[in-house]
């Protein structure tokens, strides 16, 4: 919503004030992290934090988990749509629902309203926003991850626009409704008290800033600060060869026994503008690789910020170059309904690996290769050292980073809508927690694809299940058939490789979309991470590089070694025609 009419501020002031905004929603990523209960977030820090204003234009994000930012706007703008004359000072809100801003029902995300006085009896200006992913929401499966689910009712407690406090005081029939729904109340509490207070930090820097600027100030340096983007971003992409370009990105499976989920992009590219068209995707699933809109939304401005200056800041003018084009029906535009949870990580890795395969002819010195895509385990159990329960979810072992004109993939960043927003836990941190021993965490030789700048390496996790009783596992990803893509001549990152090792059992793979898997006592998973994509011409990597990949064991000595020549020995008769003894 415009703040009305504007004047033009000093652009020091100008300058200022963006940094002071992205000071706010970092601080409010601090307060998140020190604060929450859940190692999924004070650990691998699967939250993000953003200010929008009252239409979802998006004013500042932090740099947390970017796939979640680019949906924020449409649950900021369904929240002001909603309660639209109802909303006061003390008031916060909650939503998870992906068919109204939401990115899947794990990630809840909490509002606070930002007044122009300091009491709530001024103008509503903005919200407050914290989006962070649950260790359980409810539904059929622990963790909210359910490979099984056919429509969205079986993946957990749906939260449309809610008001949690009112005026200041918790609705507590609300709060015990939603916490019944969960499997761990006591964590989910303490994570959605994190996430309130950290959106209140936000609201009072925000206040304070407008305090010490004042408020025409405020809201003009904040319009300037859009148009900035938008200026940035256009000179960058004016800076790219025109074109109509096409990418296509392959899902393993949907877990249903179809195999190849397509995602396809047509781009064209005409002075400073994109128009991204999705249309040709496959067709809506009974699977949770379906996305919603605001989703899908989000990952096409997450390839976007991939490919501009990383300086330019990350808001509604950074993405105003952009139209998309999308049909409903599409597993990238789901009807309202279709099961989602898996769209953050897959299908949205695929769309946005689409669209910068299309671009990368037209922007090379921009484009990077795939990153690993993501391969999650949560295991259900009770800790025999406390007699309670637990849900674990496997973040160790990331996979690997794609590789860019500017050098080597990083290793073991993790997956490519994350760009490494979100981290593995400590492993001691682990232990003492959960009844884990990890036996190895290292990276995975020979994982990275072969380029000109190689792909980082994945990991492998050795981790023995030290539980008395039986646990459940369920999983969530993809990438055991298809590795992270190589780009402009590099090659593909090694896929997953997951295995589950039981006593007087043989060895079982493990798959990327499965329920109900059981883990024995002492059982020992070995999970293998798969490496990012190469970029270039392999033949063009620096020699002292490929020494340096085989002295840090990135790379083995095999991989690189030239073959033996080929015999000139005609095989003897006895052996002529006959395949290895």
């Amino acid at each position: 919503m415009s703040q009305g009419m504007t004047f033009p501020v000093d652009p020091i002031v100008t300058s200022v004030i963006q940094h002071r905004l992205l000071a706010i929603v970092e601080g409010m990523g601090e307060a998140m992290l020190r604060t929450s209960y859940s190692q999924i977030l004070n650990s691998s820090r699967d939250f993000s934090t953003a200010i929008c204003d009252l239409d979802g234009r998006l004013i500042a994000q932090a740099e947390h988990v970017p796939i979640h930012v680019g949906a924020l706007p449409f649950a900021a703008k369904s929240m002001t749509e909603f309660f639209a004359g109802n909303i006061h000072q003390g008031d916060v809100f909650l939503l998870n629902d992906p068919y109204h801003g939401g990115n899947h029902l794990p990630d809840l995300t909490a509002f606070v309203p930002v007044f122009e006085g300091g009491n709530g009896d001024g103008r509503l200006r903005f919200w407050s926003i914290n989006r962070a992913h649950q260790s359980d929401i409810g539904g059929a499966t622990h963790g909210a991850y359910n490979a099984a689910a056919t429509d969205i009712w079986q993946e957990g407690i749906r939260i449309t626009p809610l008001r949690l406090y009112d005026r200041g005081e918790v609705r507590r029939d609300l709060l015990e409704m939603i916490v019944t729904n969960v499997r761990h109340p006591r964590d989910f509490r303490g994570d959605l008290a994190a996430m309130i207070g950290s959106t209140h930090v936000g609201e009072r820097r925000m206040l304070a800033l407008a305090a010490e600027f004042g408020w025409p100030t405020t809201n003009a340096a904040i319009e300037a600060v859009l148009d900035g983007a938008e200026r940035q971003t256009g000179a960058e992409i004016a800076r790219w060869k025109d074109g109509v370009y096409h990418g296509e990105a392959m899902l393993d499976d949907d877990g249903r026994g179809n195999d190849d989920i397509h995602i396809r992009a047509t781009v064209t590219k005409r002075g400073s503008d994109l128009v991204i068209d999705l249309s040709d995707s496959h067709e809506q699933l009974a699977s949770f690789v379906n996305s919603s809109y605001p989703n899908m939304y989000s990952a096409v401005v997450v390839a976007l910020s991939y490919l501009i200056d990383p300086n330019t800041p990350k808001n509604d003018g950074t993405f105003r170059p952009l139209t998309i084009i999308a049909k409903p029906g599409t597993v990238v535009w789901a009807n309202p309904g279709a099961p989602v949870t898996l769209a953050t990580n897959h299908c949205a890795q695929e769309i946005l690996e689409a669209i910068i395969k299309a671009l990368a002819p037209a922007c090379p010195d921009r484009a990077m290769a795939g990153w690993g895509r993501r391969f999650r385990i949560a295991i259900q159990g009770k800790d025999p050292r406390s007699d309670k329960p637990f849900i674990w979810h496997f973040f160790q072992a990331r996979p690997g980073g794609g590789a860019s004109p500017a050098g080597d993939g990083w290793p073991g960043a993790g997956e490519w809508q994350a760009a490494g927003g979100i981290k593995f836990g400590s492993l001691e941190v682990t232990e003492v927690r959960f009844p884990l021993f990890f036996r190895r965490h290292e990276f995975r030789p020979d994982s990275g694809g072969e380029g000109k700048f190689r792909g980082g390496p994945g990991g492998i996790a050795e981790v023995v299940v030290e539980t008395a009783e039986p646990a459940v596992g369920n999983t969530a990803g993809d990438g055991v058939r298809y590795g992270a893509c190589g780009i402009l001549g590099g090659t593909d990152g090694a896929p997953h490789r997951y295995t589950l090792y039981s006593e007087g059992q043989p060895r079982r793979p493990i798959k990327t979309k499965e329920v109900g898997l059981t883990i024995r006592p002492n059982d020992v998973l070995v999970l293998e991470s798969g490496g990012g994509g190469g970029w270039g011409n392999p033949g063009k990597r620096d020699p002292e590089a490929v020494e340096h990949d085989v002295e840090n064991e990135f790379v083995t000595a095999a991989k690189v070694a030239p073959p033996p020549p080929a015999s000139r020995v005609p095989p003897s008769p006895r052996n002529a025609g006959r395949g290895p003894g």
